[in-house]
């Protein structure tokens, strides 16, 4: 058993599974070379888009200062690879790292490690750095190239962008290729992206399903998701303080949700039904998505109530498929009705839920499967109604 399966605290069936399924696409890739210049342009006004920094920025300085030793003396770097979400907008789904140092390099500014995650919450609600928090030395450090290895002194060690002397128009012309990527067909959904953005980071640091949906679908739906997350009664339920690595405590949030919403849709696999419904999710208005933060956070509260460990499994781990079947039976006519109503229970309703066999069966093998998913809702909302 690897490590990241000793680690799991969370019981999901095989829900956690890509979903892949054979489709051929009609895909434009046009490629394009533009310069360091254009591109920390394009970051800046937005053309660009690195969504809620994907991943945290991951590269030390050292790392850092070899992609820009790289551009300075000519060598070529990996090409980016970016997807048309629509007219002069194009989201990053492979390079952001390199994006990333370019723009740093350029500011004369590198992120210091302890406070990635929060400057990660920051971006994700401005969709930059303002400098304000770019020039704070809480935040950053001043980024000087580091390239001396032992023994061995390097002429561009401690530059900065603004002491680059004679190099400086070699980095500000030096090219990067850049592969812009449209998906033609089919037209109703951006599925293409999802498999372009899981092949093309499957290498080193494995992606999970969520850790891609953030980046595409990236919208003010899921800032509320994140900021949810966070709520005290919440990681309370998941008896876990912090936020999860993979982003796995969000997508229980999210599927909760569109379980609540959209069940009636649902389709296998799960991993689809949940970048459909996040594509959705964009639609939803400040109301809205402020009744949805409320409604989430009264459901924690009462559940609190009722009994923190209502979601733990007999494993000990948190159970996915009864907190979506108590969350749906309790807040379905609260939704229905625009109020914040969590239908009342007992924990001895609950008890019987889950000791009902069918309940169990369709918990335990092929949880994602349409059949199962509706009768766990079904039988949740006779048994706690």
């Amino acid at each position: 058993m690897d490590q990241e399966q000793e680690e799991k605290w969370y019981s999901d069936g095989d829900d956690d599974s890509i979903g892949y399924s054979f489709k051929e696409y009609d895909i434009t890739s046009t490629p394009n070379d533009f310069n360091t210049k254009t591109i920390i342009d394009f970051i800046e006004s937005g053309l660009f888009k690195i969504p809620g920094f994907q991943r945290n920025y991951v590269w030390d300085v050292k790392r850092a200062s070899k992609l820009i030793e790289s551009i300075i003396i000519g060598l070529p770097i990996p090409q980016v690879f970016l997807y048309e979400e629509g007219k002069n907008s194009y989201l990053v789904v492979d390079g952001q790292q390199r994006l990333l140092t370019l723009f740093f390099f350029h500011k004369m500014r590198f992120p210091r490690k302890d406070k990635r995650f929060e400057l990660r919450q920051i971006f994700e609600e401005s969709g930059k750095f303002p400098d304000e928090v770019l020039y704070d030395d809480k935040y950053f450090e001043d980024f000087k190239l580091k390239l001396n290895e032992p023994g061995v002194e390097n002429k561009l060690e401690n530059l900065n962008y603004a002491t680059l002397g004679e190099f400086k128009n070699g980095f500000d012309l030096r090219t990067v290729r850049n592969i812009m990527i449209k998906q033609n067909f089919p037209s109703d959904d951006d599925s293409a992206m999802f498999e372009i953005f899981n092949r093309l980071n499957s290498g080193g640091i494995t992606l999970k399903p969520q850790e891609i949906r953030t980046s595409l679908y990236h919208s003010q739906f899921y800032n509320y998701l994140y900021k949810i997350n966070l709520y005290p009664n919440w990681r309370r339920l998941l008896n876990k303080a912090e936020p999860d690595t993979h982003m796995k405590d969000v997508e229980i949030v999210l599927r909760g949700f569109a379980m609540l919403m959209d069940s009636e849709n649902y389709r296998p696999s799960m991993t689809q039904f949940l970048n459909k419904f996040s594509k959705k999710s964009r639609n939803y208005d400040a109301n809205a998505l402020e009744y949805f933060q409320n409604l989430f956070q009264a459901f924690c509260d009462y559940i609190v109530e009722v009994d923190p460990n209502l979601f733990v499994a007999r494993t000990g781990k948190f159970s996915i498929t009864i907190f979506e079947s108590i969350f749906v039976a309790l807040c379905f006519d609260a939704l229905k009705n625009k109020t914040l109503e969590i239908k009342k229970t007992s924990l001895a309703k609950v008890v019987e839920l889950q000791e009902n066999d069918t309940f169990n069966r369709a918990s335990q093998d092929n949880t994602a499967g349409k059949a199962n998913v509706e009768t766990r809702l079904r039988i949740a909302k006779e048994t706690l109604g």
